[in-house]
């Protein structure tokens, strides 16, 4: 055959970017934890992150996501003394880089699309600073309890109806008529 019947061959980099693709469809977790805090203004705050977790002898694979990522940190999994997570917290970070990397590579297939645009949902809110007041907050949290419904990961500790009413206690407009 001609060099015109030839597919177009992608470049390494290409190559490693759509592999990463791959295993985070598999390995990746997007998700955003709602912290408890009592100095925190509303009493909690909500932290997204990025991670993926491997057996030390994955150890390359994590390298490569921090190589094309250019951010994060690999660390033991706290716990599990064989297993490294190379995670992304830096809230920037995420928006610059992992969700251009999700649309780009990931989305168009993935069977995690509705949890990877609650999560895109969440970081524009956070742009926007709506964690900072009440009403904004108690509303990225019920985004953030709606990213994973049937994980098969660990379960909340509270009830989102808790962490409503402790971040809107005292927030929240009286309801009851003046007489």
């Amino acid at each position: 055959m001609g060099g015109a019947n030839q597919q177009e061959r992608l470049s390494q980099s290409e190559q490693a970017r759509w592999f990463l693709a791959g295993f985070i469809e598999g390995e990746g977790s997007l998700f955003v934890s709602i912290k408890h805090h009592e100095t925190s203004r509303y009493g909690f705050y909500v932290d997204p992150e990025f991670h993926l977790v491997q057996h030390q002898s994955g150890l390359q694979i994590l390298e490569l996501a921090k190589n094309i990522f250019q951010c994060g940190r690999i660390f033991p999994k706290p716990g599990s003394e064989n297993c490294l997570t190379y995670a992304i917290a830096c809230r920037r970070s995420l928006w610059e880089k992992v969700v251009p990397f999700f649309e780009t590579y990931i989305v168009p297939y993935s069977c995690k699309r509705q949890t990877f645009e609650r999560f895109k949902e969440i970081l524009e809110c956070m742009n926007r600073k709506e964690h900072h007041n009440p009403e904004g907050l108690a509303r990225i949290v019920e985004m953030a309890y709606a990213m994973n419904p049937a994980a098969k990961g660990k379960q909340r500790l509270r009830s989102l109806q808790d962490v409503r009413d402790r971040i809107l206690r005292g927030h929240t407009p009286d309801t009851l008529e003046k007489e």
